[in-house]
């Protein structure tokens, strides 16, 4: 018999479910977290926290509506800032999302199951919050949003189909339609689990509504599967298509800084970068309250982690080949933006994007630390931080010193733009928290199917 290796563990990785379970204590466990009266404190603070930012959002966002723009610290040249920062910022989010339900679908990734459906959810909720921003941008949304949509006017006006703004619209509109289906199809089998596990009668009626009369015949599991497939395809290249237009916002400008061709690539690189490690920041605390570190087991915090390592490396090459087409295009204005960004007035945001986005994430390299819970959700939240200042970078320190001297100005952004961005934070907390009190975070169904993997991995454990 062959002497196992003495660090085995390498070998073996983590089962996708801790072993001892069995469909009745998986659809116990997953369903009581919805159908329990009882919640951990957690859960409580942090709604309070989240509904408190909500509040600042809705004080923040009427009187924005009451007085207009001038509230937020925009300027000439700096006509985009905050607005628009949080807005590619929560769409990045939201693409892990689609990521791990459709695309680790189609590849048959069983470590998906667990996550997926918390995910899911969150690109929903990050794509509401992204897309207030270019409403409220207009200031009177009343006057001014249906500019953004190509429909035919009294005025006989149309909007500029040249724009990337217009882009967006399709893009993001699509994305959010398409990924609200494949989620809820998702759904349906579990909603029909809690429908005939609900004790009360206005539960089992709301649940048996939203269950569209599931019995989990042959012929229903067969559509499902049919259906689901078909959305998943549908929605792979999606995870491509809405940050690359969103990208084009900047691409197809002439400011330097903005006019590269690389930027489709690196958006959508930072866009799953940036979701995962927000997955990491929902996955770690949750499991922790509610006591799914069975289900959500080491495996997916280490694949995520992984994942987060490969599309940071592809993050940094961006910007190290931004900084080689300005070096090499040998022109006075990109060199200068160059500089500006390391050595400006902004130059402390652009070394802190690189510690955050470059050097942190390398501690992943090392096994003890990509396995640790605690290190995982900090370098999780670096991330974050170092996400939203990249994209402060590229709008802001581009904006604000431009071909033309004279209309240099420094941005400084006020009270308003800070509390109408907390605010959307305190939206995306208190909706993910109660979509965790109202609905299955984790597949019913789909964990049941791990069940055979689950009893192999025990066996070889003994």
């Amino acid at each position: 018999m062959d002497t196992p290796a003495p660090h085995s563990s390498y070998q073996t990785p983590h089962p996708v479910i801790e072993p001892g379970h069995s469909y009745d204590s998986i659809t116990e466990k997953i369903s009581a977290i919805v159908l329990t009266r009882r919640h951990p404190i957690g859960w409580f603070a942090t709604m309070a926290i989240g509904f408190l930012l909500v509040n600042g959002l809705g004080l923040s966002v009427g009187y924005l509506l009451f007085k207009g723009i001038g509230i937020w610290g925009n300027n000439i040249p700096v006509g985009w800032a905050f607005d628009i920062i949080n807005f590619v910022w929560w769409i990045g989010i939201g693409h892990a999302g689609t990521l791990i339900s459709a695309i680790l679908l189609l590849f048959k990734q069983d470590w998906r199951t667990s996550i997926n459906r918390f995910a899911e959810a969150m690109t929903l909720f990050a794509v509401a919050c992204a897309a207030m921003f270019p409403l409220i941008h207009t200031g009177r949304p009343w006057l001014a949003a249906y500019w953004l949509l190509p429909y035919p006017n009294t005025m006989g006006i149309w909007p500029q189909f040249r724009s990337p703004l217009i882009w967006d619209v399709f893009a993001v509109t699509t994305y959010f339609t398409v990924s609200a289906l494949f989620w809820y199809t998702g759904l349906i089998p579990d909603l029909a689990t809690l429908r005939d596990r609900a004790k009360r009668r206005w539960t089992q009626m709301l649940f048996g509504g939203l269950a569209l009369g599931w019995r989990g015949s042959a012929r229903h599991w067969q559509r499902y599967e049919t259906v689901y497939l078909i959305l998943a395809g549908m929605s792979t290249p999606l995870v491509l298509s809405v940050h690359t237009v969103v990208s084009f916002d900047f691409s197809t400008g002439i400011l330097p800084g903005w006019h590269a061709t690389i930027f489709p690539p690196y958006f959508v690189a930072g866009a799953i970068y940036a979701g995962f490690a927000m997955v990491l920041c929902l996955a770690i605390p949750l499991r922790r309250m509610y006591g799914l570190e069975d289900f959500i087991t080491m495996r997916h915090l280490e694949n995520m982690a992984k994942v987060t390592l490969v599309t940071g490396f592809i993050v940094v090459y961006g910007y190290a080949m931004e900084a080689f087409f300005a070096f090499y295009s040998a022109n006075v204005y990109e060199s200068f933006m160059l500089k500006n960004r390391a050595f400006g007035p902004y130059g402390w945001t652009y070394w802190l994007l690189i510690f955050c986005n470059g050097i942190v994430p390398q501690t992943l390299w090392l096994k003890r630390l990509r396995t640790n819970t605690t290190w995982l959700f900090i370098m999780a939240l670096i991330v974050s931080v170092g996400m939203w200042l990249e994209r402060f970078v590229i709008i802001v320190t581009s904006l604000h010193r431009d071909f033309l001297p004279s209309s240099w100005d420094m941005y400084y952004p006020t009270r308003w733009d800070i509390s109408t961005f907390l605010g959307t934070i305190g939206l995306f907390i208190t909706l993910m928290f109660l979509f965790v009190r109202v609905l299955p975070m984790i597949s019913i169904f789909e964990m049941r199917t791990l069940l055979p993997e689950a009893k192999i991995k025990g066996a070889e454990g003994h």
